[in-house]
């Protein structure tokens, strides 16, 4: 069962309107929309903003729906010059920026008490994604980098910056990392996917409203082809 979490309900609208056979549960305050994407079998939800939210979701696939993947989709701030409004930046990896326990000897970013503080996206899905972008969004560039995510939207050059040079991220956003560490935890095999909306700086509030629906198209082309290769 492929489990697919956007954030917004503008990030999964077009998925779930793909959707057959949909049967529909609500726990946590999530609808949970089940049945067949391009023929794969498939749990669509919209988690909310956060990553105490992404997390709840994740941990709710993976117990209610038995999920044995899950994609993260949706749209993030460009850390990087060379990435580009509407560009795709697929995770070869994630971290939570704003884990700070430093005051105990951990470095920036590092989870007390876990062997793990990077989480490696699943290869498969990785080789999987970098295809089906190329042959479906043929008009923007592919990365694939590492994902910074934390409680905070970016809209500033100092932190941008900062970001891009302390962990070496490639966009920033507010729910992947998350994401990945419940499924890390439950060992399975994740990915996130992010068009990039803003550039993360002064412009990113203006940038956003202007550029989500064009970051949000090129993803639900990329989700509907992974699913359809899935199948």
């Amino acid at each position: 069962m492929l489990g697919i979490i956007g954030a917004m309900e503008v990030e999964v609208a077009r998925l779930k309107a793909e959707m057959e056979n949909v049967a529909v549960k609500e726990k946590a305050g999530m609808e949970f929309y089940q049945g067949s994407l391009c023929g794969c079998p498939a749990v669509i939800v919209r988690s909310g903003v956060g990553k105490v939210n992404a997390a709840l979701c994740a941990q709710i696939l993976v117990d209610d729906f038995g999920a044995d993947r899950i994609v993260n989709t949706g749209i993030a701030g460009s850390l990087r010059a060379e990435i580009n409004i509407g560009d795709v930046v697929i995770s070869a990896d994630t971290l939570q920026h704003d884990m700070d326990a430093t005051g105990f000897g951990y470095k920036l970013g590092e989870i007390p008490q876990m062997d793990c503080s990077i989480f490696p996206a699943d290869n498969g899905l990785i080789c999987l994604a970098r295809e089906c972008c190329g042959e479906v969004n043929p008009d923007i560039a592919v990365f694939t980098g590492r994902v910074v995510s934390g409680d905070q939207f970016i809209s500033g050059l100092e932190k941008k910056q900062w970001l891009a040079e302390t962990f070496a991220g490639y966009c920033t956003e507010m729910e992947g990392a998350a994401v990945a560490q419940a499924a890390y935890r439950n060992r399975v095999p994740f990915l996130i996917v992010r068009a990039i909306s803003d550039k993360a700086d002064e412009s990113a509030t203006m940038d956003y409203d202007v550029f989500e629906a064009r970051a949000v198209e090129h993803s639900v082309r990329l989700m509907l082809a992974m699913a359809n290769r899935l199948a």
